[in-house]
């Protein structure tokens, strides 16, 4: 099982939450959250449960106007869960200083965030549920 889901997007205004248009981390959870989704639906036809995470790390800021591409992947099938690693990457950096339309693309891109969790199978979700 190496089955790989990405998702790119560009950080809007909406998702800044401090000064200087610096956006969440929490945000970056979010994302790795639609990962395992798209993941566990590809491999069980069912969104599953996520369950926890066991490290994050946030590595750089991530700023409205930022383009972040998150990445996850499965790596452990187990018979009630699954075991997810993610990734998130900076790979074009607003630069508000030049203009407010302006932007650099990053070569290599920037990891700002990196997590692993364990999600629970759609029959295990039903046993939690109750």
């Amino acid at each position: 099982m190496n089955q790989k889901v990405m998702l790119r997007l560009r950080m809007s205004t909406h998702d800044a939450h401090y000064g200087g248009n610096l956006v969440d981390g929490a945000r970056m959870l979010a994302l790795f959250g639609d990962v395992a989704t798209e993941l566990l639906v590809r491999l069980d036809g069912d969104e599953g449960l996520f369950r926890a995470y066991d490290a994050v790390e946030f590595l750089a800021p991530v700023y409205a106007g930022d383009f972040i591409e998150a990445e996850g992947e499965i790596v452990h099938v187990g018979k009630s869960s699954r075991r997810m690693k993610f990734e998130a990457r900076k790979v074009i950096s607003a630069t508000p200083k030049v203009n407010e339309s302006a932007a650099d693309v990053l070569i290599p891109p920037i990891v700002v965030c990196k997590a692993s969790g364990t999600c629970v199978t759609p029959i295990e979700k039903q046993r939690v549920k109750r």
